[in-house]
């Protein structure tokens, strides 16, 4: 409720020769902020503590509601074996991915959809071009696939810790729109969240994980070095929001500072999706109506 109210993608069938598929993307819950496709964005303009006009109370049963709507629609799409949807998580160390895929993917069935998480690449990976190792991962057919982290981690942290010559990881930014384009007019539909927090957000926590002995394992040393790199990184989330964001996968920039509108705010975004996409269960077999099932 609101106040206010390794298997490269086989390419699916569109439905029309000259049918657009991201025509009718509906828009993104209230409070995330969608990026303007072709126009330079100001990542330091949306506020991370805003709420969307949410209520707190209300948004816990809101919640369950979304969730519902996307197990629903993940099994017309799993049973439909015609298109999948590629979710795709990026923020700060800290930022919420692992809580937003647990809190809004639960009771979706396991069987319809695949949560990858990249870390640092394996030596194989290196060998490859840069977005091999995401390919392999893209959903097949009627599945719902979730990154967390992407191939943005190649205009992101390959940038900050000045890991390659910025003239490559500058030409990076084309191939990314050329690579989601490809999946989108493959039956991908590419949905982009941006889990925006602040500086102190992150502060507290990280100073959570260092006083809650059940979080330590979440805690990593090398977070207080990354957390140095605070500028940096704002200037690289910026450039990929202002340069990766296409008519045909936008990126949505969700204030994370409150988990429990971010959670919903991105369930209901995801719902809605699966809405457009429409999936519909096929046609039984000839005959299944006359039949019985014998003693």
């Amino acid at each position: 409720m609101t106040k206010k109210h390794g298997k490269r993608h086989r390419a699916a069938t569109p439905a029309s020769a000259d049918a657009t598929p991201w025509q009718d993307r509906p828009r993104a819950a209230p409070g995330i902020v969608t990026v303007v496709p072709g126009r330079s964005f100001d990542l330091a303009s949306v506020d991370p503590a805003s709420d969307g006009g949410f209520e707190k109370e209300a948004a816990g049963e809101a919640l369950k509601a979304e969730r519902t709507r996307i197990s629903a629609l993940q099994e017309r799409l799993y049973a439909e074996h015609r298109r999948s949807l590629l979710v795709v998580f990026q923020a700060i160390d800290t930022g919420g991915k692992d809580g937003t895929i647990r809190n809004v993917f639960q009771g979706v069935n396991p069987q319809g959809c695949r949560v990858w998480s990249f870390k640092v690449p394996s030596a194989e990976e290196l060998d490859q071009d840069f977005l091999w190792r995401y390919h392999a991962k893209v959903p097949g057919r009627g599945l719902i696939g979730v990154f967390n982290r992407s191939h943005y981690e190649d205009v992101l942290a390959v940038r900050v810790k000045d890991l390659v010559p910025e003239k490559i990881w500058r030409e990076r930014y084309g191939l990314i729109n050329d690579f989601e384009r490809l999946l989108t007019l493959s039956g991908v539909t590419v949905l982009k969240f941006f889990l925006h927090i602040s500086k102190e957000e992150q502060k507290e926590r990280l100073e959570s994980r260092l006083v809650e002995p059940d979080k330590h394992w979440k805690f990593d040393p090398a977070d207080l070095v990354e957390r140095k790199s605070w500028d940096a990184y704002q200037s690289a989330f910026t450039d990929a929001l202002s340069r990766c964001s296409t008519p045909y996968a936008p990126w949505h920039v969700v204030p994370a500072n409150r988990k429990w509108y971010r959670n919903l705010a991105i369930a209901r975004t995801v719902a809605d999706t699966l809405e457009a996409m429409d999936p519909q269960f096929p046609e039984p077999k000839p005959g299944i109506a006359g039949l019985t099932v014998s003693d």
